[in-house]
């Protein structure tokens, strides 16, 4: 594959995943976060296994072996991180979600000097603060004397919870090494759909659904949950996991084009704040090993 081709795998990568923010948040209003969660995943895994059966061949034994670990990952990532990313939705704006974010492979890379012991240079700490003074910008709308006593968004909140528990899904992902990534995908998927499901049966369930939320639905299924992923892991078979990492700030940037087209607003703080954001992940990302995706 040649390199122009890995760069707009990235590119549409990153771009189905920004509309995962600006389409949930519209879904949202329209069905609940287990509700939404639930049916993305179970849509996705229709494709998901096929696709996973047919690009890497896995050997499904080998790969159910490991079904403890993709258990565990299935509940953090596509439970847990799913349902607090639309859950913050419904009282923040996609934008401001999708800043926030932008912070996760800063905060992959600390949880990983702090848990594994791996190193952290004086590049990576200046990126670190950098990062989170933009998130901070961002969340306190430049009051930064206010940070202590400020009563923070609640989706903005739920949106940290949502990266910490979006850091620990990847630190666990590391001891996968060795199982296909979409094949341990589709496993973790249908793990963490038996999971969810005693909780979907006896929550609301919204049947009577607008045809601007029924395509949501359907786009959040096939694109970011089935395309971002392949495009993904395509790239990283010819590029450096930390090299395509710096990718993952077009995030951010697609959902704000996408937001302004949508006829949202976007503040000179948010602009700030992201750019920081940017600078910050660039510089703490710096020989960084650690693969970071939004599911």
């Amino acid at each position: 594959m040649n390199k122009s081709l890995v760069i707009l795998f990235l590119v549409l990568a990153n771009l189905f995943w920004a509309g995962n923010y600006v389409f949930g948040k519209y879904v949202i209003n329209e069905m609940s976060p287990i509700q939404l969660t639930f049916s993305r995943w179970l849509l996705a895994t229709f494709l998901l296994i096929p696709i996973a059966h047919w690009i890497e061949r896995p050997h499904w034994k080998q790969v159910w072996k490991q079904w403890k670990i993709l258990w565990i990952m299935g509940v953090l990532g596509i439970i847990s991180y799913n349902l607090l990313l639309y859950w913050a939705l419904k009282y923040t704006t996609p934008l401001n979600a999708a800043l926030v974010n932008s912070i996760n492979p800063a905060v992959i890379v600390f949880f990983s000097a702090f848990l594994l012991r791996e190193r952290i240079s004086l590049k990576n700490g200046i990126g670190l603060l950098i990062s989170l003074l933009g998130v901070l910008l961002v969340l306190t709308k430049g009051q930064l004397q206010e940070v202590l006593h400020l009563t923070y968004n609640k989706g903005d909140v739920l949106m940290i919870a949502a990266i910490l528990v979006w850091t620990f899904y990847s630190i666990i992902g590391k001891k996968l090494k060795n199982i296909p990534p979409i094949s341990g995908t589709s496993i973790s998927v249908i793990l963490g759909l038996i999971t969810l499901l005693p909780f979907v049966l006896f929550s609301e369930f919204n049947y009577q659904l607008s045809n601007q939320a029924i395509i949501g639905i359907l786009y959040i299924a096939l694109f970011p949950s089935v395309g971002s992923f392949i495009f993904w892991n395509s790239s990283l078979r010819h590029i450096n996991a930390s090299q395509a990492g710096i990718y993952l700030n077009l995030i951010a940037v697609f959902t704000a084009i996408l937001s302004l087209i949508l006829g949202q607003t976007i503040t000179l703080i948010q602009i700030v704040g992201g750019l920081l954001v940017f600078i910050g992940v660039y510089l703490s990302s710096q020989k960084a090993k650690l693969q970071s995706t939004n599911s």
